[in-house]
């Protein structure tokens, strides 16, 4: 059997791996979803407060449960993505990095494969834990075909996520820390990437400006997929998140390859 015929089975055996290991931490995820609860109840008591001041039934196009199930939902995506950082900067600074480069294998497929896996083992469990939450206290769900949106672009979500990650900690070919780079682009997704609230409840100004970044193609799409399903484009915005990962492919590929040769040149 030809070599390019076998990649894709060395993939699905890397994902594979990595699914049955975070499978027997299923219960460590559990008890970390419990924060979930907490900061649910924050935004519950938060937003309840701010649609009584505001005296109308729904805010930009939002009720109040769907508001909430948005942020259940944006909140489930980000709390399944681990850190990429730490473990690339760990194999940097230990240099298993250099053992890892000579497998037959991408490094930067291999990372995908095992982050890929990881997140859905996550996100299923606080998925479970979100829709017992909000289904006890607001009675009500996503219908099925916003469940089918939030998932089919949750598959961007989580490839974008990882190629903005990963072309963050791939500076640890050049910087000692990058976790620092990761958390200012939590805090980007945090604010303008619409986990908070969505993008209609920004300025116009501001709203226009996230829709030309690719923080949106993250949480915002998926979320609001999830809660207004008859509102959304799915296809147009499937295909926003295609052309950013094609264009974040393309940087990390860049940024991995000037790595490597900064690696290679100091005897890494």
């Amino acid at each position: 059997m030809k070599s390019w015929t076998l990649k894709p089975l060395k993939y699905a055996a890397v994902g594979r791996i990595s699914l049955r290991s975070h499978l027997a931490y299923v219960y460590d995820f559990l008890i970390r979803s419990a924060f979930l609860i907490i900061v649910m109840y924050i935004f519950m008591q938060l937003w309840q407060t701010t649609y009584l001041g505001e005296g109308k039934d729904s805010i930009a196009g939002y009720s109040y449960r769907q508001l909430i199930w948005y942020i259940l939902l944006a909140e489930a995506l980000t709390m399944a993505f681990p850190s990429l950082s730490t473990r690339i900067e760990e194999e940097v600074k230990s240099g298993d990095v250099g053992y890892k480069l000579t497998r037959p294998l991408s490094y930067i497929g291999y990372h995908y494969m095992a982050y890929l896996s990881e997140v859905y083992v996550r996100l299923g469990v606080n998925l479970t834990v979100g829709f017992l939450l909000g289904w006890l206290a607001l009675g009500y769900a996503p219908s099925g075909w916003g469940w089918l949106g939030f998932l089919l672009l949750s598959f961007g979500s989580v490839t974008v996520n990882f190629l903005l990650n990963m072309g963050l900690s791939l500076c640890a070919f050049w910087v000692e820390e990058t976790r620092g780079l990761e958390f200012v682009y939590h805090k980007l997704l945090f604010t303008i990437g619409g986990m908070l609230m969505p993008l209609e409840l920004f300025p116009e100004w501001l709203a226009r400006l996230c829709r030309w970044l690719p923080f949106q193609a993250v949480l915002y799409f998926p979320s609001k997929a999830g809660v207004r399903w008859d509102d959304v484009h799915i296809l147009q915005m499937a295909g926003v998140q295609l052309i950013w990962g094609a264009v974040l492919t393309l940087a990390v590929g860049l940024i991995y390859r000037l790595g490597v040769k900064k690696l290679h040149l100091n005897g890494g």
